[in-house]
């Protein structure tokens, strides 16, 4: 009796956590192949945090799972066996220092992305791995409830496991076009409702449609959804962008997520959004600040002294929304304009009316359900040596690097567990008397 696999583990899907499955599979002893559709490996990588590659976050597990708003509790076992600290020591290994910048996002030293999907690459070769690219995944080979493998065009790869990390459908263009999804689908997962997570905010208020703000970023200011009856439903704190359909930036990517949420529960919701340009002050404080602007500059102009705190072009949308003129001397308005105006700086209206498409959002939001995946091996309980990692799960998380590492963690444990349960399978073979080629 004879027991022969082509390979011991195969891969599909060559991003971060694809990668990184490969990675712990092969230095767990496993013959690996790692199938990719695209030209390139990590092409999705080599954009991600503008293209200097957030690779994780420094804060620790705790609050990673606060950051991981969809199902974070569920990779909460990979974060412990495979940690921010961990993939920072990892990719040192390989050559690759970090630094840690603003709100705890961590990037290589460099700020090339281009070099840590090089380092990923040679180690893959190093170990052994077997790397097919142009290679797309048309079926998994599934027989008595297990995984025997892939079908890729005419070629069949069995395996002893299959880890499935092919993403999910955001940034469409670098090859995330949801095929992992139909793969999991036809294998018997249940895949949830996709939406589009970290996504930019739709507008509709004229001063944002007409372009008066278009490209204006501001720096720390907070951003609150409400709902049609007043009810808060999201705040979130960041930079923001304004572009000529609404918001986007960090700050607007997270409150974004619960649009897009609250949007696919009820297409018809009235959204409503109050922006606070001075997040760090209280409108008493700012009303001080002014009073004191004004007292030392009554002639200045209203318009003038308040670009003084704000970009002008935003001064003069609240003036617009204030219905104070702009060349009024600052001495001159009267206190109820100056409290519609302080009103505004600290709750900037927007009616917002959804999101952009989820092909141009960070990160999907659902996918293979959590529901039917064992937490502590990333594998199906439906179908035996059936693995999955990365975005394909329906676990999504803020931007600042925690995606990229609950990519990394579902794929290392993944790697791990499938390369694992293959020697224990073949010690069981091996106790029977079993002989293989």
């Amino acid at each position: 009796m004879y027991l022969r696999k082509d390979y011991d583990v195969v891969v599909v899907g060559g991003g971060p956590a694809g990668m990184m499955a490969a990675a712990r599979a092969a230095e767990c002893g496993a013959a690996v192949l790692l199938l990719e559709k695209n030209r390139q490996l990590g092409k999705k990588m080599l954009i991600t945090g503008g293209g200097r590659c957030n690779l994780t976050n420094a804060a620790d597990i705790p609050e990673m799972v606060d950051n991981i708003p969809g199902n974070g509790r569920f990779v909460y076992s990979s974060l412990h066996r495979f940690s921010g600290q961990q993939v920072r020591a990892f990719f040192g290994k390989l050559g690759i220092k970090t630094k840690v910048e603003d709100h705890g996002r961590i990037f290589p030293v460099n700020n090339r992305s281009g070099d840590v999907v090089g380092a990923l690459e040679r180690y893959l070769r190093q170990l052994g791995v077997r790397v097919r690219l142009e290679t797309g995944a048309k079926g998994l080979v599934v027989e008595n409830h297990r995984c025997q493998g892939v079908a890729a065009g005419e070629e069949v790869f069995t395996a002893g496991g299959v880890i499935v990390a092919t993403g999910g459908l955001s940034y469409a263009h670098t090859g995330s076009t949801g095929e992992g999804h139909r793969l999991a689908e036809e294998a018997g997962h249940r895949i949830t409702a996709l939406f589009p997570a970290a996504v930019a905010i739709t507008c509709s208020d004229g001063w944002i449609k007409g372009r008066a703000v278009q490209g204006l970023s501001l720096e720390n200011v907070n951003l609150t959804l409400y709902n049609g009856k007043g009810k808060r439903l999201a705040a979130e704190s960041g930079d923001v962008i304004f572009t000529h359909w609404g918001l986007s930036g960090p700050g607007a990517l997270r409150v974004g997520r619960v649009v897009a949420l609250e949007k696919q529960r009820d297409p018809a919701a009235v959204l409503q959004g109050k922006l606070d340009l001075f997040s760090e002050r209280t409108a008493r404080n700012l009303e001080e600040d002014l009073q004191q602007c004004i007292s030392a500059a009554a002639k200045k102009s209203v318009k003038n002294l308040i670009s003084s705190l704000l970009p002008e072009r935003l001064v003069k949308v609240l003036l617009d929304l204030a219905e104070v003129a702009p060349e009024t001397p600052a001495g001159e308005v009267i206190k109820a304009r100056w409290n519609t105006l302080i009103s505004l700086m600290k709750g900037l209206p927007l009616q917002v009316t959804g999101t952009r498409p989820l092909e141009e959002a960070t990160v999907t939001g659902g996918g293979v359900s959590i529901k039917e995946i064992n937490p502590r091996t990333m594998e199906s309980t439906k179908i035996k040596k059936l693995y999955f990692a990365g975005e394909i799960l329906d676990v999504d998380a803020h931007t600042g690097g925690f995606n990229m590492q609950v990519a990394f963690s579902t794929g290392y444990v993944a790697g791990e567990a499938a390369a694992t349960a293959l020697r224990e399978t073949l010690d069981e073979v091996d106790s029977v008397g079993v002989n293989y080629d």
